[in-house]
């Protein structure tokens, strides 16, 4: 790393000047994916793509960098899927009513991001299917 620009100096000039000197020295020599295509370069991109691509290599849990309302709507999707591996009616119940708790203060709350499309759990329904899978 170089110091501090010079003063007088135009910062592209400046940037330019250390990549070349960098190139001469070698300190580019041997990268890993040398002289291979950049994956994906021209193709359409989102602007978040990056965070997906990130989410996906580091294997993040999606739920916790999701707006509210996308994460709440993704445990909806879920749930029955992760009903079906509890073993007790009350753990059941325990589960959808904690869902149903925070989609309530959701929709109290200030929206954060797209708009909550999902609306409080019918407790009653999942414990009948979660019992006519036993």
């Amino acid at each position: 790393m170089t110091g501090r620009k010079p003063p007088g100096v135009p910062v592209e000039t400046w940037v330019e000047r250390q990549i070349r000197e960098a190139q001469e020295r070698g300190s580019f020599d041997g990268l890993p994916g040398t002289g291979k295509p950049i994956e994906g370069l021209g193709q359409p991109r989102h602007e978040l793509a990056w965070v997906a691509e990130k989410v996906h290599r580091e294997q993040l849990p999606v739920g916790g960098i999701l707006p509210p309302s996308l994460a709440l709507a993704k445990e909806v999707e879920d749930l029955p899927e992760r009903l079906a591996r509890e073993r007790s009616e009350r753990k059941v119940r325990e589960l959808v009513e904690d869902l149903d708790v925070r989609i309530r203060a959701a929709v109290r709350g200030p929206q954060v991001g797209p708009p909550l499309r999902v609306g409080v759990q019918d407790v009653e329904a999942h414990v009948a299917r979660w019992r006519a899978s036993r």
